[in-house]
């Protein structure tokens, strides 16, 4: 983006020069309205949980269409490292967490540029290489001798997973835990694990690449999805016409057909 301002003042600069020697062509009129435009177009920045890359992917593509010399740029990685670069002033215009409690962190700073709303939610299932090669069925069998992966404690899938074994009395013990929930998606599909807990939309997205086993207690720990635009942002319009893109029926119908169940 520097790169381009720069050429952008370099064009004009020169088109004004050419103007003042009385070479007033066509030439020169489209040079001119070619800088204006390039000096008009504006990057979106939005920081989104690791599941809602897909999604968000999509839903970026449909605003990008709506809205001539805009850009949208993601950063997509766990919700906890998200909210705490923000915290530490990173440009974000707008904030997707997957859960509430790290929503609650931007809030308890003062760094919502509005009210946060609920967009969407999504529970825990375990994803297993094709063929379930250590012989998976249930919860339970998450407990026994196997390469285990799950998300660390402070990211919304590794909290969920906590909460889910807490409720059901099951005692892990995991070879890593990740700080994002598509990186314990990429320990199964690449074979470096025998199970991993993840969100039935990352089973969903990752297709043939691995299987899913859905078990009652996940029920224990459903995510809701909170999202909202940044405090102080440059281009806080935008920011809030994103939102209502997510929580518009276009926005919804792409994150249903990912697997996601609506917000309570």
């Amino acid at each position: 983006m520097r790169r381009t301002l720069s050429i952008t003042t370099a064009a004009l600069v020169l088109a004004a020069a050419v103007a003042g020697c009385g070479s007033g062509g066509s030439g020169d009129t489209g040079a001119t309205d070619g800088a204006a435009a390039a000096a008009e177009e504006t990057t979106l920045t939005v920081y989104a949980a690791a599941s809602l890359t897909a999604t968000f992917e999509q839903i970026g593509e449909e605003f990008e269409q709506a809205h001539a010399g805009v850009q949208v740029e993601f950063s997509f990685a766990g919700s906890s490292d998200l909210v705490a670069q923000i915290q530490e002033g990173a440009p974000a215009d707008v904030f997707a967490s997957a859960d509430e409690a790290n929503m609650e962190k931007l809030t308890a700073d003062g760094l919502e540029g509005a009210e946060p709303v609920a967009f969407a939610s999504n529970t825990l299932e375990i994803a297993v290489p094709p063929g379930n090669p250590a012989g998976v069925a249930d919860l339970d069998d998450l407990a026994g001798d196997l390469n285990l992966v799950v998300c660390a404690p402070e990211v919304p899938c590794g909290a969920a997973t906590r909460k889910v074994t807490e409720s059901a009395g099951v005692e892990l013990a995991p070879v890593s835990e990740e700080q994002s929930v598509t990186d314990v998606l990429a320990k199964v599909t690449t074979g470096e694990a025998d199970a991993g807990l993840v969100y039935v939309t990352d089973v969903i997205g990752a297709g043939d690449e691995v299987e899913g086993i859905e078990f009652p207690e996940a029920a224990a720990a459903v995510n809701v999805y909170p999202i909202a635009p940044v405090a102080d942002s440059a281009n806080a319009d935008l920011a809030q016409e994103f939102v209502d893109l997510v929580l518009a029926e276009g926005g919804q119908t792409v994150l249903r057909d990912a697997g996601f169940a609506p917000a309570p």
